[in-house]
């Protein structure tokens, strides 16, 4: 492993690294049943050792294993490892998709996941043209207010949902904003209804878009595929609009039989 420069030691928290560390010799095979040796080989004070231990397995991303015979990875750990090459398994087969769609329609393709409110946008492809968008994959958009988040939430449970916005305050940015929970189920149940979510100047002046959902082998909804441009090819009987919602639609079914899905299985 590279050393951290200056500039990157300035910034690194110690007991994050200790607990990298711990997780590494375990996920390698080291079971630490003997603290004071695998403290020593890890260049970790026993005590915090102890603490670390103890606190990853309060994270479930270590557990012991039984009869005294040391640790294991949790499934906390198998969980977050599952997660990650979830995403990455969404963009690699979604990006081709998007960059078709980003050329066919001439415009802006995202793919974004649902964080709690927000979304996160894990992909962009733009067209050759200077009307693009100008969202930038790591972007968090507020997901009640969004194609791409509409989309997410439309296909949560409805408990989970009720939970997830409960309390919650939601921002209006246009007059079409849902501002209530009571609202936005409604419009979710129209977005869940079409099969895609439809946006014009929803979310910001100008702007329209459409959405539609990317599900893994398990028919499970993770994550979204949307167009965006400008908001007079999204009104309702504008020229495209029926072109625009067949093409989003057909990408994100072919990103969805790529992760293993297919329809009505």
């Amino acid at each position: 492993m590279n050393e951290p420069d200056a500039a990157e030691a300035a910034y690194s928290v110690p007991p994050v690294h200790r607990a990298f560390a711990l997780l590494r010799h375990i996920a390698g095979g080291g079971r630490c049943r003997n603290v004071n040796q695998t403290a020593k080989s890890l260049g970790i004070n026993r005590t915090t050792m102890i603490r670390l231990l103890h606190t990853l397995e309060a994270e479930g991303m270590i557990e012991r294993i039984e009869e005294d015979a040391g640790w294991r990875l949790g499934p906390g750990m198998i969980v977050l490892a599952a997660d990650a090459l979830k995403s990455r398994d969404v963009v690699r087969v979604s990006r081709p998709i998007m960059a078709r769609l980003a050329a066919s329609l001439s415009l802006s393709s995202h793919l974004g996941v649902l964080d709690g409110r927000e979304i996160i946008y894990l992909a962009r492809e733009t067209p050759d043209s200077h009307l693009v968008s100008n969202i930038r994959e790591g972007s968090r958009l507020p997901a009640h207010g969004t194609t791409v988040g509409r989309v997410l939430l439309s296909h949560l449970p409805p408990e989970r949902l009720r939970a997830l916005y409960a309390g919650a305050e939601l921002a209006a940015y246009s007059d079409r904003t849902a501002t209530s929970l009571e609202a936005l189920e409604r419009q979710l149940a129209e977005d869940r209804a079409r099969g895609v979510a439809w946006s014009v100047s929803n979310y910001e002046r100008g702007l329209g878009s459409c959405a539609a959902p990317v599900h893994d082998h398990r028919g499970r909804v993770v994550a979204a595929i949307n167009v965006t441009g400008p908001a007079e090819a999204f009104e309702p009987g504008a020229p495209r609009a029926e072109e625009i919602e067949a093409a989003v639609k057909a990408g994100a079914e072919e990103a969805s039989a790529a992760l293993g899905w297919r329809r009505g299985a």
